[in-house]
């Protein structure tokens, strides 16, 4: 008999998709690893898990304990799945910019979701990094994971992405292309590519309103660069541990009009149902078209599932209501 012991055994080994209708300009081979066929349909699986075993490996997470995190929803969807396999509570702090989808689920998972707003500084008491950091020091038996600066968040992908992606394509790999928010995913399959052949380009894509492309260019942290955007999922007004700059080649920023239609678009005309940083992460490589050639392989990452986003980007009334369609 074919069977896995719990729904943890199921997370990783995500098939690699060929694009077609949208890369058809491109000279190059375009390959998705495609995230959502992880059992909490994001690739957060990979770390959440991994994050929570370093911290029972080592005590931080004791027996019966609360897992404490702010997220945007995917990393909580990881993190509560393996809490209700392994008997943990599961508190989430989230911005109120994240799809009332994203909620319900956490919700729907058992989890207890704290709502703050988004329009405030990161060190602001109302934050949600500032809220979470606080619920994890009041919380008796409580671990607060703290995914941003978390090393077993990069050590995840490092461990599984990285390798599948490397065995995939049989080492053909050319260029690594994923959305950055924690860094852990592109850090971690950055370094692990990097290693295997330290030709391999490594892109982030960005997002108007975050810090990422500045700094890694400039190595200026400017607040000027921070105001509120829409996307989901990408982009940061803080500087993560996660986030390696020295093994990214460079970032590409794409708009949160340009995000939220080629959401729409990859389910249109590539029968890919994602999320909003799917959308994001397309463009971007559409706009890194120069650095391709014939003989290149190109690997998108893309995160998670478009059913956390039908309130959203694939909502005709919410996307004329921003201005992204007539």
């Amino acid at each position: 008999m074919d069977y896995v012991n719990n729904i943890l055994e199921t997370i990783g080994n995500t098939p690699l998709v060929k694009m077609n209708k949208l890369t058809e300009d491109l000279p190059c081979l375009v390959l998705a690893k495609y995230e959502t066929f992880n059992p909490g349909n994001s690739v957060k699986d990979r770390m959440a898990l991994t994050m929570i075993e370093d911290a029972e490996a080592d005590g931080r997470l004791k027996p019966g304990g609360t897992i404490i995190e702010g997220t945007s929803g995917n990393t909580g969807m990881g993190l509560a799945l393996a809490a209700i396999v392994k008997g943990y509570k599961c508190v989430f702090v989230m911005a109120d910019k994240q799809s009332k989808e994203k909620i319900d689920m956490l919700r729907a998972v058992g989890a207890e979701v704290v709502v703050c707003p988004t329009d405030v500084e990161p060190d602001d008491p109302r934050s949600y990094y500032s809220v979470s950091k606080r619920l994890g020091e009041e919380t008796p038996n409580s671990w607060y994971v703290n995914q941003y600066d978390n090393l077993s968040n990069t050590k995840a992908h490092y461990q599984s992405t990285g390798p599948e992606i490397w065995k995939q394509t049989d080492g053909k790999i050319t260029h690594f292309v994923v959305g950055v928010g924690t860094g852990g995913t592109i850090s971690g399959v950055g370094r692990y590519l990097k290693e295997q052949n330290p030709d391999v380009k490594v892109w982030g894509i960005d997002t108007y309103g975050s810090v990422f492309k500045k700094y890694h260019e400039t190595g200026i942290f400017d607040e000027n660069e921070i105001y509120p955007y829409v996307t989901e999922g990408i982009g940061e007004d803080i500087l993560p541990k996660n986030v390696d700059f020295d093994i990214i080649d460079g970032f590409t920023k794409v708009t949160d009009k340009d995000a939220a239609v080629y959401t729409q678009k990859l389910a249109k005309e590539e029968g890919m149902f994602l999320g909003n940083s799917a959308g994001a992460a397309i463009k971007g490589l559409l706009q890194l078209k120069e650095h391709f050639t014939k003989d290149d392989v190109v690997v998108v990452l893309f995160h998670d599932h478009g059913s956390r986003y039908v309130g959203k980007m694939f909502n005709n009334d919410w996307m004329k209501k921003m201005g992204y369609i007539e």
